[in-house]
């Protein structure tokens, strides 16, 4: 059996599909749509059900792919019953995609989700009344609450094989009485059984509300005549959208008449800290901080992970490289499972840690309800750049990590938005970004050095403008670029079991991507770099880097500070180690790339003595503008679900870094 769970978004019904699959679920794109599709099972008395969590809108209009992916599943008959979610505490909202659902005949059962903040609210929900008013089930429920969800395994139970349809008949007459003639002319066009899983009531309502999609399926099943007149029909409509919400809204209140009690008033008072949260002057500052002391708290329980991850080379590699010595297995084999893959295991684990910790840490803030005041104050400034002030969490995550950046874009709900925020949060400069930036700003400039870093800032600002047109014309539909329209959730308690289960499912998921992206690079560059005796003139990186040189030369970039470059695309902290191999050691090359190699005493002078000011700048903005690291490619993709476009932003990025160092080179060459 295949139930499809419909709400709009913040409704619960993430929390509702990971408290019932847990593991067992599936993230992906819906075929030919750049639209997240989640799917998972569950087993309960002995049956298997698949359940699909439909991407969160506020209604069925087809007015973006989220939407038409949604009615077309619904409609399709790929589900056999539909659960559509409301928010308990605001049900006069939330119960408006019960209203634009009236008249699709695939059954249903309407889940009442969040009932312990309606209780705090002081309300009292009769769902049998709902329930006899409506015709399908009504159930009670709080998703974050696993051991609450026996009525909503009842249902299961109980459907049988003839499942409940919604009642449309009241919100049918209430389109006749309000809209009058126009909605009932219209109706007679139409097929009286109507078409599909539509009924004609259904269609009705959608074609006055000049639905493109509705119009094609009616006209598939009209002559001409009747289809220009029924065009001529709904064109004399003026304000048809604001007609039929106005009716739907009428249907909601009569549905709660009787059924509820100690509604809340319209306008509810902010408390003392939500006045400063929100305001003009204390919010984006109290927002930054908040954020600010989150990456400091992220790596406490980061840092087991963390130091497990880089410990685990110096654990196993000596065991495993002995043991297989005693068997006789030729060294270049040894070599390539110590140095390469345990080590980009051990590298894959720590990173993997840091990801736990953010996540765990902005999870809480997201599970107690303060995020939705972070994207409050900042949703003016991110629409600068198309955004919504959700996508303010990305970007200050990602001073601290790029990983975390990419994994908090997940709070996005549109999918085109998501994909822009992690691509403009690729510009923010890490915090393993400023350690190599500082010691080649200060050994080369020195007093000047600020100025370099104030350039690396201002091309930041320029480079995510130049970003957000070249990127946005793809991903963002007219009807995204929209204001971020929300309601403040109330603070609670966060629900532990639930946010712990979250943060394993992530980092796990992070975890299985990145070791294979990782594993296979870090091969890669093992087998570029290695030499039975360690000396890095006899590798094939040495071989090919001499031999592009007069190409990289042009961007400034000798073949020693062109491999730094590629390696910092593995970790920003490699690259020093391997400007130290490449410069002072001559050895040691992979196990510096992947972070383990050390960095020479006297690396400044070297540096100095070997490249020019001009080659050092060119340097300096190549490596702050490449991709971040493997692990931010992996988290990438996991948010996104498609590889063409994380390989699109990576490319674009390598790209845009060269360009970068010619014009940072060249302009060099005429300062010094």
């Amino acid at each position: 059996m295949t139930i499809a769970l419909l709400g709009q978004p913040n409704s619960g019904k993430s929390t509702l599909f990971n408290g019932l699959t847990g593991s067992r679920q599936h993230v992906g794109n819906w075929p030919g749509k750049t639209v997240e599709q989640k799917e998972g099972h569950f087993n309960h008395a002995g049956r298997k059900y698949t359940v699909v969590d439909l991407p969160g809108t506020y209604s069925l209009s087809a007015h973006s792919d989220e939407e038409i992916v949604t009615r077309e599943y619904i409609a399709g008959g790929k589900a056999d019953r539909v659960y559509i979610l409301a928010d308990a505490s605001q049900l006069e909202r939330t119960l408006f995609m019960l209203a634009d659902y009236a008249g699709i005949r695939t059954p249903a059962v309407l889940l009442l989700n969040m009932m312990d903040v309606a209780a705090k609210q002081g309300k009292t929900i009769d769902s049998a009344v709902i329930s006899r008013k409506l015709g399908i089930p009504v159930v009670p429920l709080s998703a974050v609450d696993t051991k609450n969800y026996a009525g909503f395994f009842q249902t299961l139970v109980d459907g049988g094989e003839t499942p409940a349809l919604l009642a449309e008949t009241s919100l049918s007459n209430l389109y006749a009485t309000v809209i009058g003639n126009p909605y009932r002319q219209v109706l007679d066009l139409l097929p009286a059984g109507g078409i599909g899983a539509y009924s004609a009531s259904w269609l009705a309502v959608k074609l006055l509300e000049r639905d493109a999609s509705a119009r094609q399926i009616v006209q598939s099943s009209l002559d001409a005549a009747a289809m220009a007149k029924l065009d001529s029909l709904v064109n004399r409509v003026e304000n048809g959208s604001l007609l039929t919400g106005d009716c739907k809204f009428r249907w909601i209140d009569d549905l709660l008449k009787g059924s509820v009690s100690a509604a809340p008033s319209d306008k509810q008072k902010l408390g003392r800290f939500d006045r400063i949260a929100t305001s003009k002057t204390w919010g984006k500052p109290l927002s930054i901080a908040m954020i600010l002391l989150g990456l400091v708290l992220s790596f406490l329980p980061a840092a087991p992970f963390m130091a497990f991850g880089s410990m685990l080379p110096g654990i196993l590699v000596p065991p495993v490289a002995g043991g297989l010595g005693t068997l006789g297995v030729p060294p270049i084999i040894i070599s390539l499972l110590g140095d390469a893959v345990i080590t980009a295991i051990g590298f894959v684990i720590a990173m993997a840690g840091f990801v736990f910790g953010i996540s765990l840490v902005f999870g809480f803030l997201e599970e107690i309800g303060y995020m939705a005041r972070i994207s409050y104050v900042f949703d003016h400034t991110m629409s600068r750049l198309g955004l919504h002030g959700k996508a303010v969490m990305p970007f200050l995550v990602s001073f601290g990590c790029t990983i975390g950046g990419a994994a908090g874009a997940r709070v996005i709900d549109s999918w085109g938005q998501r994909v822009l925020a992690i691509s403009l949060a690729w510009v923010v400069p890490c915090a393993g970004t400023w350690g190599v930036v500082g010691l080649m700003s200060g050994t080369f400039f020195g007093v000047w050095a600020p100025l370099v870093v104030v350039s690396l800032f201002l091309t930041a600002l320029l480079h995510m403008g130049i970003t957000s047109r070249i990127f946005g014309r793809s991903l963002l539909q007219e009807s995204d670029r929209s204001g971020l329209i929300m309601e403040l959730p109330p603070y609670h308690k966060p629900r532990w079991k639930n946010l712990f289960r979250f943060v394993l499912n992530r980092m796990g998921d992070v975890l299985v991507r990145a070791l294979k992206i990782v594993i296979l690079v870090a091969v890669l560059f093992w087998l570029l770099s290695y030499t039975p005796d360690g000396d890095v003139s006899g590798s094939i990186i040495y071989a090919v880097g001499t031999f592009i040189e007069p190409v990289t030369a042009l961007f400034g970039l000798k073949w020693q500070l062109f491999m730094a470059f590629l390696a910092s695309a593995m970790g920003k902290e490699a690259a020093l180690g391997v400007l130290s191999t490449l410069f002072a050691t001559g050895s040691g090359v992979f196990s510096s790339a992947i972070g383990q190699g050390a960095v020479a005493p006297n690396l400044s002078s070297v540096l100095l003595s070997s490249i020019s000011k001009a080659e050092a700048l060119a340097f300096i903005f190549a490596f702050t503008f490449n991709i971040p690291c493997l692990m931010a490619l992996a988290a990438t993709y996991q948010e996104t679900h498609s590889l063409k476009w994380t390989l699109r932003i990576a490319g674009y990025y390598l790209g845009m870094a060269l360009l970068m160092a010619f014009l940072a080179y060249h302009v060099g060459l005429l300062i010094f």
